[in-house]
């Protein structure tokens, strides 16, 4: 498929697609059309490998974290006990994110309830419970 499929399909930018191009995080092949500038000819693999990409973007992994996870995949594959290391990062990572927004979010409720009290009693400081990735 052209890129503009392959753009509907995974729900990527055109542009989007042709930045992990330049990453080098998708490989499509080069197909006849195009002249001197082939079109890019997607898969369903590179559906796939998409999908991978953002996934691990929404872990909070960086591209150069996922191009390296990738090209490891991509040259002999990852052994069990590597793909458990990758994801007990990437949990431990997820773990701390949610301790924080439990200790934000518990402050920004004491905060707005003191506000909307009418600010009687002790104002609650952020302070007091600092996020646990500090």
């Amino acid at each position: 498929m052209l890129i503009g499929d392959f753009a509907k399909r995974t729900g990527l930018s055109a542009a989007t697609i042709r930045f992990y191009m330049r990453k080098r995080l998708l490989a499509p092949e080069s197909g006849q059309l195009g002249g001197s500038n082939p079109y890019a000819r997607f898969t369903e693999r590179d559906i796939q490998i998409a999908a991978m990409i953002r996934f691990g973007q929404s872990l909070g992994m960086s591209l150069k974290d996922i191009a390296r996870v990738n090209d490891e995949m991509q040259a002999e594959g990852l052994s069990r006990e590597r793909a458990v290391e990758i994801m007990d990062t990437q949990l431990a990572i997820m773990e701390r994110k949610a301790c924080d927004l439990a200790v934000m979010t518990d402050y920004l409720r004491a905060k707005r309830n003191w506000i909307a009290g009418g600010q009687t009693g002790e104002e609650p400081r952020f302070a007091a419970s600092l996020p646990c990735s500090l």
